[in-house]
């Protein structure tokens, strides 16, 4: 064991990414128990639904675990923006027969809040980490005095030098290749994301907390790698996603095993904010970026009916199709047995 391994209390320095509606509790108590840190990301699930992963996590596994979330401050609805958004995507509503004037608009992702924090003082899992910064400090500071470590994305060096200065106890530094969503939070110029083995030597060299590199590690090459060149452990998460306990859509799992897997693109037409997702029709005919994409998360409420009629006819047209830029590492094998292997070059 790595003295930062035996410090998290695991076996091999393995962070299963948390991959927000990709991976559940079986996902992280088969890489937990393998000797890795499984990851739950929590920002797509209502309380009752986190009261009952996490449940379900700590009757799997009593090795160390990590609840994500993420910390965005809602916006506030903007009508103007939200026309501009629905007109957009007038043609694709009219193809499907869809009224627009049905559609609700709302958010489509939580960020932490209190009553998150009441849950994990129940479970008190050993790590919570966060996505898009920080929570409030009085949040921070419970999630602290629970005994967790608290772990962070940090797209730049300037994040990661922030990140420190709160206390934050690891740094993960996401490169531009990563799948999902970018987890920048002090500038919104996509011209500062850059990639993995760039962004974590600079990282490692501005902190003195320990640094996970994420983004673009597919296989045991790419571990070894990224801690040849100062990463304390390698977040994996795309090569996850054909794992049977994935739980991504069979349409998603097609485009992963397809040739249109090698184009990815960053994007905010699902979401409102960027995320790396393998090119479809709409991000071809709307983007990828788009300035009528409303605020983080407000985009989704006009994009989630368009989703729904194209899967029922077999079609990933509207779907977010979130993935890195190297799929090669995906494997529809078990994630305990991933997770083993991705260490095999250490």
């Amino acid at each position: 064991m790595t003295k930062f391994t035996d410090w998290l209390g695991i076996d091999i320095p393995i962070i299963q990414a948390p991959m927000a509606g990709a991976a559940a509790s079986a996902m992280v108590v088969a890489v937990s128990n393998a000797g890795g840190l499984g990851s739950i990301g929590c920002a797509t699930l209502s309380p009752e639904a986190l009261r009952t992963e996490l449940q379900a996590i700590r009757a799997g596994t009593r090795r160390p675990f990590n609840v994500n979330f993420f910390c965005h401050t809602p916006p506030p609805m903007d009508a103007e923006r939200e026309r501009t958004w629905r007109a957009a995507l007038a043609p694709y509503h009219r193809q499907y027969g869809i009224d627009p004037d049905k559609i609700p608009a709302g958010p489509g992702r939580a960020p932490f809040s209190a009553e998150a924090a009441d849950l994990l003082e129940d479970i008190k899992p050993a790590v919570v980490s966060f996505h898009f910064g920080l929570p409030p400090a009085a949040l921070l500071a419970r999630v602290k005095a629970m005994g967790a470590k608290t772990f962070c994305s940090a797209t730049t060096v300037a994040e990661a030098i922030w990140l420190e200065a709160q206390g934050i106890d690891v740094i993960i530094a996401q490169g531009v290749e990563a799948g999902g969503h970018r987890g920048m939070f002090l500038t919104d110029d996509l011209t500062t994301q850059i990639g993995t083995f760039a962004l974590l030597p600079q990282i490692v060299k501005a902190v003195k907390v320990p640094v996970v590199a994420a983004g673009g590690i597919a296989d045991a090459r790419g571990v070894a790698a990224a801690l040849s060149m100062g990463a304390a452990a390698a977040q994996v998460g795309t090569a996850y996603l054909l794992c049977p306990e994935a739980t991504i859509t069979p349409i998603h799992r097609a485009a992963l095993k397809s040739d249109a897997a090698r184009h990815t693109a960053l994007t905010n037409l699902f979401t409102g904010r960027p995320a790396r997702g393998i090119v479809n029709r709409v991000m071809r005919e709307l983007g990828p970026m788009s300035s009528a994409a409303p605020a983080f998360p407000l985009a989704t409420s006009a994009i989630v009916p368009l989703r729904a009629k194209a899967e029922a006819e077999g079609s990933g047209d509207f779907t977010p199709l979130w993935s890195g830029q190297n799929a090669t590492g995906c494997k529809e094998i078990p994630a305990a047995q991933l997770t083993r292997e991705l260490a095999t070059a250490l």
